[in-house]
């Protein structure tokens, strides 16, 4: 049987378009492991599937001064160790890695042990974890043609981000008997990734009065980011995390807010959903999400609105001209070239296992 170990963790954004492959890697007859950090949360994701998980130390490697610089890298030599160990044991045929820190010593030790491994970069210019991945990967796959000019010659593989079927086959009904909603007036929905975006969080309830004069809102605000206050207002639901609902909220929407993750954005591609993008600023990172954006702004699959120049009347008007222009951005989305990125990036693997 062939033998495929999947990695990447830290975010969900990390971990979901690995459990999008797993299905088709499963009808294809792999054995499939996991090696992700001993906490992360890809360890309850994975588990939940019943796929054997290995979990090994994990270190941050920072751009910025942290005392945990000093510590850091010695977790990351320890993880190299494990990661070594455990793929010895499991003598895999392939690696795949989607990124996320704890897939630096995984990958390294797959290209010391001359096992073929495959890497996901999501974003336009590659993070530095997978900087630090690439020359001992055999292929990388990435989500924008422009991603390729920063890649080496040869490496680089447009295939799109692997999207969880199953939300694709949301019930738009069942999402208002969730939410308590009803069909009278348009749904906004507000996703902020998984570790939630307070500065969207504020904004959007800043102007929540106005909003639900004419939308019914469901917002997606992140682990500890429920504003109470808020609770019981007529047409607003809020939700820390939503796992086996998402789908049917999704298709219940009418347009979507979202940061700009590579993932989130791919997902919204797919489900040719009208979105307003507020990119993480370049103060709060490296600027990834906000070249995603505007990527996908170029292409007229979204608007972006940048979080510096974010004012109540500003976003108001925003949201406003996304849902009278909403035809005009689903039909870009399903006039874009599709992609099936499963059914490529299982080609990819099939081709260089060893």
């Amino acid at each position: 049987m062939k033998h495929i170990v999947l990695t990447g963790g830290g975010t969900a954004g990390h971990v979901t378009p690995n459990i999008a492959l797993i299905g088709r890697l499963k009808e294809q007859g792999y054995q499939i492991s996991y090696i992700g950090s001993y906490n992360g949360i890809e360890k309850t994701l994975i588990e939940e599937l019943g796929i054997p998980y290995y979990g090994i130390s994990s270190g941050k490697l920072r751009r910025y001064f942290d005392l945990k610089n000093f510590t850091d890298p010695f977790r990351v030599l320890k993880g190299f160790s494990e990661a070594r160990k455990v793929l010895k044991q499991l003598k895999p045929d392939v690696v795949f890695s989607k990124g996320g820190f704890v897939t630096v010593p995984v990958v390294v030790a797959a290209g010391r042990l001359k096992i073929p491994t495959i890497i996901h970069e999501s974003d336009m210019t590659p993070g530095l974890a997978n900087k630090l991945c690439i020359p001992s990967a055999v292929k990388v796959c990435c989500n924008f043609p422009e991603t390729k000019a920063h890649l080496p010659e040869g490496k680089a593989v447009v295939t799109g981000t692997p999207i969880r079927q199953e939300l694709l086959q949301g019930d738009a009904e069942k999402g208002r008997v969730f939410t308590g909603f009803t069909t009278e007036k348009p749904v906004l929905m507000i996703i902020g990734g998984s570790l939630g975006a307070q500065a969207v969080n504020d904004a959007v309830r800043r102007i929540l009065p106005q909003l639900l004069e004419d939308f019914q809102v469901v917002h997606l605000c992140g682990k500890g980011k429920k504003d109470d206050t808020k609770d019981g207002l007529k047409g607003y639901v809020q939700y820390e995390y939503i796992e086996s609902e998402l789908a049917d909220l999704f298709a219940m929407a009418d347009i979507v807010i979202s940061r700009a993750g590579a993932n989130a954005i791919c997902e919204l591609q797919a489900l040719k959903k009208p979105n307003l993008l507020i990119p993480l600023s370049a103060n709060a990172s490296r600027g990834d999400q906000i070249l995603n954006a505007r990527s996908f702004e170029k292409q007229g699959f979204s608007m972006v609105l940048e979080e510096e120049a974010i004012t109540d009347n500003v976003l108001l008007k925003a949201v406003h001209d996304l849902y009278a222009n909403r035809e005009t951005y689903r039909q870009a989305m399903e006039n874009a070239p599709g992609q099936d990125s499963i059914s490529v990036i299982c080609d990819l693997i099939a081709s260089c296992q060893k």
